[in-house]
């Protein structure tokens, strides 16, 4: 009992004593000499930095529409993916839409793992903080905010701020794109982005299977075209250094039929790049046009197909628009009947030049715009002015070389005694490569290659004999304008 009574008598002393140095502490002392003593004693007692990352951006603002999943989160929860299926107790399956590997393993709430780099260990968990208001949320799911916490001694703090965050985010971000699976967005219609997390872009998974080895073109044409998108994806410190966008733009022309879309589905896959079909038709206005833009991403190919008839886009169409507009003001009932929609949109040339060539086309970064048109000489020439569409590449009729290359993807021939007379022909004649392909594909189970090519030929003879008699036609109605003028003049 003796022993008891000492010891709590030494507690009490020592408590006495530990609140009269507080009180002379608290007192005494400087706010900024008491405020540096605490944050040493407490590095003293414990040594280690935390450093949150929230699942969503704009969590501590009130409007619910900011919010957007965090890039951060994403590429952490991925980098942590394969640690945490080895070293957690407790997993989450998080389904991923829009990978090669549809479930993807990652740390359940308050678990957590440890990892190493150069020597270095490092602790993260995933905590939840769960919203104690006493109101009814509508969002419900947003009350409660998900975080990652990297754990780390203060001694690294210049280590994990320079290198291993930066490591953490290069390496998750290259397992999301090495897993991801591409995909072809196009834009809603503006009046559905303010509802309750509305997206500017529907997207689907990219599937196109073209390459630049089915591709119907020429070895030199396709090479000069591959070895300019490879310069392109590599040259982020090249464009930085001249003080350029990281951009390019490609313009793509020819006949209907020529392989426009397939070019662009080849780009696509060669790069690994995603593709946004923008339809200008349903854009109001260049602010429209500028927050589209904001929600690209890097990585990408902007497509405008048609752009000669997406909008009017030159002083030309416009006085043609108002000349229609007229005559439909005399019969309003014409428009109806033409089955016409009515565009309201209201972008406009110098909107459309900023969004491929201004101060927002260098948003994000490593873009290819890609502009398409069956006429290429009805586009205004400063839409399509080097430094805005950097190339110009003409897809033309169907040629020898290209003619091989579909015969070898439909019937898997690379050689055959018809192809001399299918080369002579393809001289003489204009047809595409759709046209092409079209008799080259085989329609029964009956139908061999030679079969096939022998279907070709007749099509080129037909197409032939058709753009021959075309040409007397116009050549006789030629010849009697000119007849007709000569007697009006004689009169």
């Amino acid at each position: 009992m003796t022993m008891i009574g000492e010891t709590w008598s030494l507690v009490g002393t020592s408590i006495a004593t530990t609140m009269f140095f507080w009180t002379m502490f608290d007192n005494y002392f400087p706010d900024h000499l008491r405020s540096s003593i605490l944050k040493k004693l407490a590095s003293f007692v414990y040594p280690y930095i935390n450093i949150t990352f929230n699942e969503f951006i704009g969590e501590d603002s009130d409007e619910y529409m900011d919010l957007k999943r965090s890039d951060a989160y994403a590429a952490i929860e991925t980098y942590l993916s394969g640690k945490s299926s080895k070293q957690a107790r407790n997993l989450k399956a998080v389904v991923v839409k829009d990978s090669s590997q549809p479930v993807q393993l990652s740390m359940g709430e308050n678990e957590g793992i440890t990892d190493e780099f150069e020597g270095i260990r490092f602790s993260w968990a995933v905590k939840k903080n769960t919203s104690r208001t006493q109101s009814i949320s509508i969002y419900p799911e947003i009350d409660e905010k998900r975080y990652y916490k990297l754990t780390f001694h203060e001694s690294h703090r210049d280590f994990v701020c320079g290198t291993y965050i930066n490591h953490v985010m290069q390496e998750g971000k290259a397992i999301m794109v090495s897993k991801r699976q591409r995909k072809l967005y196009t834009n809603n219609p503006s009046k559905n982005w303010e509802s309750y997390r509305a997206q500017k872009w529907s997207h689907a998974t990219f599937e196109h299977p073209a390459t630049f080895d089915t591709l119907a073109m020429e070895s030199k044409k396709k090479e000069e075209i591959i070895n300019d998108l490879i310069k392109f994806s590599q040259g982020k410190e090249y464009y930085a250094k001249i003080g350029k966008a990281w951009k390019r733009g490609y313009l793509l022309y020819g006949p209907p039929g020529t392989g426009k879309s397939s070019m662009i589905a080849a780009m696509a896959n060669h790069l690994g790049y995603d593709i946004y079909d923008l339809e200008l038709t349903t854009v109001k206005d260049n602010t429209e046009l500028r927050r589209l833009l904001i929600e690209t991403t890097g990585k990408s190919i902007i497509v405008i197909e048609g752009i000669d008839c997406s909008l009017d886009l030159t002083g030309q169409r416009k006085k043609e628009k108002k000349k229609a507009n007229d005559e439909e003001a005399k019969d309003p009932i014409s428009k109806m009947t033409k089955g016409e929609e009515d565009s309201n949109s209201k972008v406009t040339l110098s909107g459309l030049l900023n969004f491929i060539d201004g101060l927002w086309s260098a948003i994000g970064g490593e873009r290819i715009i890609v502009f398409t048109t069956n006429y290429v000489e009805k586009l205004d020439a400063a839409l399509i002015r080097r430094g805005r569409m950097d190339k110009h590449i003409e897809l033309s009729y169907c040629g020898f070389e290209a003619f091989k290359v579909l015969a070898k993807n439909y019937l898997d021939v690379v050689s055959h005694t018809l192809f001399a007379t299918i080369g002579r022909l393809l001289d003489e004649t204009n047809i595409t490569p759709a046209d092409v392909a079209e008799n080259l594909m085989p329609k029964s189970m009956n139908e061999d290659a030679e079969t096939c090519l022998k279907k070709l030929i007749e099509a080129l003879e037909t197409a032939k004999e058709e753009a021959e008699k075309k040409a007397e036609e116009e050549a006789q109605s030629k010849a009697e304008k000119e007849e007709r003028e000569a007697r009006r003049c004689e009169s």
